[in-house]
């Protein structure tokens, strides 16, 4: 669970409802089911249109994927890169043979495979690197539906309270209710003003945030394996892939002799 993101959700709504309750406000006021309905159904409609069923599948899914969190591997990575530089230096590359097991990253796992199986190292690189470009624009797709669908909230918003206030000026008959009736029909507007700024914005900036650091780390593991190949020194190795890593893991990068 990414704490960063259910944690700025709930102080965001606290300060919402907490400044709504200090002007006299009552929370409850902002509970309208029918303004949810326009405003969520129609933007959740209007994004639909703009995908194909299996690509509108796939962004949704990996929008809820971001909500477990995303996991930093690279220092996990150099350090089985420097390590498994050492056994083929001393050993030569068919040794790694008995250690594919311990790789679970599926892309670590495939490079380091075609490195065994003799690929050339100009070839390897540009099997690995096609398959970073197209991974980064099959996941475009989640940033790109978390803005579809933020971009249309506050339209559908400004529908759901048009709609409102055509209910309300149909009937002038009863002044007293006027004005709870235009409140009610702004809440629309708030619905989709919150859902855009609070949760699909953020969420779409975060999910591109995590498509950089993911194909940073694939670059890295592609630049430790031009290193194995060319037989390049453990610690020359190490340094070389110090620079993918954040200032926080070089910190936990056990000290050289």
């Amino acid at each position: 669970m990414d704490i960063m993101i259910f944690g700025g959700i709930a102080f965001t709504l606290a300060c919402v409802l907490g400044g709504q309750a200090l002007e006299g406000g009552s929370i409850m006021s902002l509970v309208q089911p029918t303004a949810a309905m326009i405003v969520l159904g129609g933007a959740w409609g209007a994004t639909m249109v703009q995908f194909t069923l299996p690509n509108f599948a796939y962004a949704f899914k990996t929008c809820l994927a971001v909500l477990k969190g995303h996991p930093d591997h690279t220092l996990e990575y150099l350090t089985k890169i420097v390590e498994y530089s050492a056994v083929i230096r001393k050993e030569g590359i068919l040794a790694m043979e008995k250690r594919m097991g311990e790789i679970h990253d599926p892309f670590f796992k495939k490079g380091l495979q075609l490195l065994l199986d003799g690929t050339e190292p100009r070839v390897l690189r540009e099997i690995l690197e096609t398959e970073v470009h197209m991974h980064e624009e099959r996941f475009e797709l989640a940033p790109k539906f978390c803005d579809a669908y933020g971009g249309y909230l506050p339209t559908f918003g400004i529908i759901g309270a048009v709609l409102g206030l055509i209910v309300v000026m149909s009937d002038l008959s009863d002044p007293e209710k006027i004005g709870a009736g235009i409140a009610v029909a702004f809440v629309a507007t708030v619905y989709g003003l919150v859902g855009a700024n609070l949760i699909c914005l953020p969420l779409g900036n975060k999910l591109k945030t995590q498509a950089k650091e993911h194909g940073a780390a694939c670059f890295m593991i592609i630049d430790g394996l031009m290193s194995m190949a060319a037989g390049e020194n453990p610690n020359l190795i190490q340094e070389k892939l110090e620079a993918y890593l954040t200032d926080a893991n070089k910190q936990k990068l056990p000290k050289k002799d």
